[in-house]
């Protein structure tokens, strides 16, 4: 008992923070709501005074006493036809201006969670949350919320109706709207309940699938892999078909006991009112009308059933999307932040800093320190793991860390604004993000008010000036998805080119040179060298080039710092970074003995 008080309390915790959505929109689904209702209300009366007028035009009275009929049929079909044009123009703006703001305080909730929070997710896992979940709470808005009100107003004003009759009658169909409206709705809820979570559970598992079978698709095709990968893709069809037949079944179920229903309560009105005619207290010709408006009343409570059949699968997919947003940021917000100075002499410095990230206890850095002052260059070098890239995680505020400082500018990094920090840090990666955008707007991401002049001289600087040449429309040029149309080089020259338009005065370059061959390599470093000679550069790599330039080299190992000197000195002592150092030279001359001569 206490889990399904449990369930039932999660699932309104659900609906409420769904209609909190709504609240900046109250008046505008208030006036959906009774558009809808007189809507509803002008087809039953439609219907009602069409058959009121062809059954009273078969006793064939004087034309006079049909005049109220033929004019209102003549309102009703105009209004029927004009309220619901402006109830669908209504709710659907409400409706597409509600997702609109679902989105942006999604992605507002989303984005200080990145990437920390977000690096265990599926890119397509993350695609169907920002697309699919939130494309189906249209369903819920429009169909779950609105309608059922709709349906109150119409079951008691028709139950008015009809009971001003007779009360047996009214009874009867109220009766019937309620037994359909509400019964058949909790049926509809049941067969949802087993199936919305499996539902939205297959779908985002086929959208992660697609997502990454197309991002690797090359490989795919390199290892021949296209028959195993469509299997995958089938075994996920066959549990989303499967789930979509059960879902039809018991739709298929629901609009058969509909109609039943429907009938039902038609045959029971009839049955009641046939004998008021032979006692006089009901004209014949009124027979017809009730059975026209007790089919009509029906249009209420119609699409409530399957509107709770899809209100888990809506459900599932909320809770999807508060699942990721009420994640707590990696690094805490700052309720007041403090600005450095401007003009200030700039240097980071990093006191004693350990960090171990969230439910894991081993320690990734342990008691690290070093200061980073404008043209100074400082190396971390060690083998893969020793947590080099993760320290650069930290300087950048991806990662919060409890022991140690680290200061910018004389200032506590966990005083200042992350993004301020973050203007005084230029990075170029190891697979820097390349948007599927032209050569300009990539650039632009570093110096969104660079001019044209900037942008041109920045490639050229980064050694891309015979490539931009080549290009047909030049700065212009579309890169392709993900920059598929620049080689490993051109996207790392890019990068460099983004980290002189940041006119950042710090540089973290991480495994910059990673896929690159050593000629590349080479090139890349020395340019890297040369644009940053009057910036501070913390460059993080396990490949040991160009040592011989450096200020200072940091050696880690298992997060800890086991040598740190100038690159002679290390040689000379003959420790870890020494034996490093000639492993990766009999590497190099095996491969290039060109690069050592």
């Amino acid at each position: 008992m206490p889990n399904w008080f449990s369930v039932i309390g999660d699932k309104m915790r659900t609906i409420v923070r769904l209609l909190s959505f709504l609240k900046p929109f109250a008046g505008l689904v208030l006036l959906s709501v009774l558009l809808n209702t007189a809507a509803i209300l002008a087809g039953i009366g439609l219907l009602g005074t069409s058959a009121d007028l062809i059954a009273r035009a078969a006793l064939q009275p004087s034309i006079a006493e049909l005049q109220v009929s033929i004019v209102g049929v003549r309102f009703f079909g105009i209004s029927r036809a004009v309220l619901r044009y402006l109830e669908r123009l209504v709710s659907h703006s409400v409706n597409f201006r509600l997702l609109a703001r679902v989105r942006v305080w999604f992605y507002n909730r989303v984005e200080p969670l990145a990437p920390a929070r977000i690096e265990d997710y599926q890119s397509g896992d993350l695609l169907q949350r920002v697309i699919g979940d939130i494309e189906s709470l249209e369903n819920f808005y429009v169909r779950s919320v609105a309608p059922p009100l709709s349906a109150v107003f119409i079951t008691t004003a028709m139950g008015w109706i009809v009971g001003s009759v007779d009360w047996r009658l009214g009874l009867v169909l109220v009766c019937g709207l309620l037994f359909s409206g509400a019964v058949l709705s909790l049926l509809a809820l049941r067969i949802g309940e087993k199936v919305g979570k499996v539902f939205v559970a297959a779908k985002a598992h086929l959208s992660a699938e697609i997502v990454s079978a197309v991002q690797g698709i090359s490989d795919i095709i390199a290892y021949s892999q296209q028959e195993s990968v469509l299997e995958n893709f089938k075994a996920h069809q066959r549990t989303t078909s499967h789930v979509q037949r059960t879902l039809v079944a018991g739709s298929g179920l629901i609009n058969g006991l509909m109609i039943l229903l429907t009938n039902l309560t038609l045959v029971l009105v009839l049955w009641l009112a046939i004998p008021m005619i032979s006692t006089g207290s009901l004209e014949g010709y009124r027979l017809a009308v009730l059975a026209i408006i007790t089919l009509a009343s029906f249009e209420a409570v119609n699409n409530l059933p399957s509107a709770a059949q899809s209100l888990h699968s809506n459900l599932e997919s909320a809770k999807r999307l508060f699942e990721l947003s009420d994640q707590p940021p990696a690094v805490k917000e700052l309720t007041s932040t403090v600005s450095v100075l401007a003009g200030s002499p700039e240097i980071l410095e990093i006191n004693r800093l350990s960090f171990r990230y969230p439910a894991r206890a081993d320690t990734i850095l342990e008691n690290i320190s070093f200061t980073l002052l404008p043209e100074k260059k400082i190396a971390l070098v060690g083998e893969s793991g020793a947590g080099k890239s993760t320290l650069i995680s930290v300087l950048l505020r991806y990662w919060d860390y409890e022991e140690g400082e680290v200061r910018l500018n004389g200032i506590d990094y966990k005083r200042l604004d992350p993004q301020e920090i973050r203007r005084r840090l230029g990075v170029v990666s190891a697979s820097p993000y390349i948007f599927s955008a032209t050569v300009r707007q990539n650039l632009k991401i570093a110096n969104p008010i660079a001019e044209e002049d900037e942008l041109l001289n920045a490639v050229r600087l980064a050694g891309l000036a015979e490539w931009l040449d080549s290009l047909p429309d030049g700065l212009d040029t579309w890169v392709g998805e993900h920059g598929q149309l620049l080689s490993g080089g051109e996207r790392q020259r890019l990068a460099v080119a983004r980290a002189l338009l940041s006119k950042a005065p710090f540089i973290l370059l991480d495994e910059p040179t990673s896929g690159l061959d050593s000629l590349k390599e080479m090139e890349l470093m020395n340019t890297i060298f040369d644009l940053f000679d009057q910036r501070g550069l913390l460059w993080v790599t396990h490949r040991l080039i160009q040592m011989d330039r450096l200020d200072e080299i940091i050696v880690l190992r298992a997060g800890r710092v086991i040598e740190r000197g100038k690159h002679n000195r290390l040689l000379a002592a003959g420790g870890y970074y020494a034996k490093l150092w000639q492993a990766q030279q009999r590497l190099l001359w095996e491969a290039r003995p060109d690069l050592l001569v």
